[in-house]
């Protein structure tokens, strides 16, 4: 009841007018950026952190919580009208909400994607209020070994569900993962692969990566297809509102998801790639219409979207309580709560408590002023696609050369813009799929952190990945990921050879 009461005082603080004020600016910032390529929360906050030197501490929490919110759901709508993703999380989003933007299903996505954000949202922020206590201890229970084993599993799973061929995923995902080589070891200092260019020092950019891959690569692939029978984009076509069979299809990946996003945004190593990467592969295994994802699967949008959302409020656990951020805007965050002379913590909880439950409540009222912001605006974001294709594509590959340029002016970065994006189109060229490359790139370099942390404690005792009870539960189900669609496969071809005979 403490909580009920600490989170009812919270939105009397988060509903005063000012503060309203700077959350409606946030959400507003926060969509119309994310929607360029490049640029996401965590720029926009960090562009706005000097600004609000002088400004109110809980005001300006306030609209750094709607930024990163707005963000996010800015990032989706890029990924599902123009294939391009605005930020890493954003990824999973377009596999399935390009493909309906361009069957004229656009508005359903994006409806999907508005309100799926706005359940999960709501649904992680009464568990940020309530289960904070219990989210940090399971998050302190897990050791490196654990980690590595949660992004072995998200390997496994994403290596079979993206894509034709699980061969071919593993592929795209090895050839992220030597990516992620790229670059300083984190643990010993060392340079890697980077052929004495002092630029691939500090790797390569996810963003870079993820805007190339994405919309470069795509648009190349459209100028290199043109002439060719290609599939003919529609705007609209039927309803620009969900049908009814669009909510029964949608309401349970939203919960799904958010099951996925919060405890798991909630992990120091956690984020929101690894939520919205098990959401989509969970969803293609659980669908009763298999046959429509790779061609605009609505749960392939609902899914991701709530786990991407509800991650946001879980990133909020371990900040809050323990001052460790888990993502690229809770550092900033962070670093906004210490030029008010603020420390995250238990303490923050007694010394501060209308500050901190405010900023719990204001994502209550962050994610209310998302829905009636955007759900209005679908008709006029699905207009996009009623541009000319070659205006839409060079307006792509403008928006992803600012947002890159916006991101690191460098003109390294360009370079790497352009072979990367070659590399995306090269892959399409031959069937490969995208996403696993992206995934390989972001996870990989953790990964190799979590696992050697792990053999350092254990003095390169292998066998701490099967001793520790949560690793070996992980590996475990990672393994049947992978092995269980290999024998039904096998069965399946078995059966047609038999009835062949």
């Amino acid at each position: 009841m403490d909580a009920f009461a600490s989170l009812a005082g919270g939105l009397a603080v988060a509903l005063e007018p000012h503060n309203l004020l700077f959350c409606l600016i946030g959400v507003t910032l926060g969509t119309a950026v994310g929607v360029l390529p490049g640029i996401g929360p965590a720029l926009t906050v960090a562009l706005l952190l000097p600004v609000t030197y002088k400004l109110d501490p809980a005001g300006s929490l306030i609209m750094f919580a709607g930024i990163y919110y707005g963000g996010m759901y800015g990032g989706s709508t890029s990924s599902i009208l123009l294939n391009t993703p605005g930020e890493s999380s954003s990824i999973v989003t377009a596999l399935e909400g390009n493909r309906m933007a361009r069957a004229g299903r656009g508005g359903p996505a994006l409806a999907t994607a508005a309100i799926g954000s706005f359940v999960a949202g709501a649904i992680a922020t009464f568990g940020l209020a309530l289960l904070a206590p219990y989210v940090v201890s399971v998050a302190l229970a897990f050791w490196p070994a654990d980690y590595f084993s949660l992004m072995v599993l998200a390997f496994a799973t994403v290596s079979a569900a993206f894509g034709d061929s699980a061969l071919r995923g593993v592929t795209s995902l090895f050839l992220g993962l030597a990516l992620g080589l790229v670059g300083i070891d984190l643990m010993s200092g060392q340079a890697r692969l980077d052929f004495g260019v002092p630029d691939l020092l500090d790797g390569v950019e996810v963003t870079t990566a993820a805007v190339a891959l994405f919309a470069i690569g795509e648009t190349l692939f459209v100028v290199s297809r043109k002439g060719a029978a290609d599939e003919t984009i529609e705007p609209i076509k039927g309803s620009l509102w969900m049908t009814r069979e669009d909510w029964s299809r949608s309401w349970k990946p939203w919960l799904r998801g958010t099951a996925f996003g919060f405890p798991i945004g909630a992990l120091p190593a956690g984020g929101a790639e690894i939520p919205t990467f098990l959401s989509y592969a969970t969803e293609r295994r659980l669908t009763k219409h298999p046959e429509e994802f790779g061609k605009g699967a609505i749960e392939g949008v609902a899914g991701p979207e709530a786990a991407n959302n509800a991650s946001a409020a879980g990133t909020l656990v371990p900040l809050l309580t323990l001052g460790l951020p888990t993502s690229a805007t809770a550092a900033i965050m962070l670093a906004g709560f210490q030029q008010y002379g603020l420390n995250p913590g238990p303490l923050l909880f007694g010394s501060k408590p209308d500050l901190v439950w405010g900023l719990i409540a204001s994502l209550f009222v962050a994610n209310a002023l998302l829905l009636v912001l955007n759900l209005p605006l679908i008709g006029l974001w699905v207009k996009l696609l009623a541009i000319p294709r070659p205006w839409l594509y060079g307006g792509i590959l403008v928006f992803a050369t600012l947002g890159t340029l916006g991101a690191n002016p460098s003109l390294f970065e360009l370079a790497a813009l352009l072979a990367l994006g070659l590399l995306g189109f090269g892959l399409r060229v031959f069937g490969y799929p995208i996403a696993p490359v992206v995934i390989g790139l972001i996870l990989g370099p953790m990964a190799e952190v979590q696992l050697r942390r792990a053999l350092a404690i254990s003095q390169n005792d292998w066998t701490v990945l099967v001793t520790s009870p949560i690793s070996a539960a992980l590996l475990t189900i990672a393994a049947l990921a992978v092995i269980l669609p290999i024998v039904f496969k096998t069965r399946e071809k078995g059966i047609t050879f038999g009835e062949d005979d």
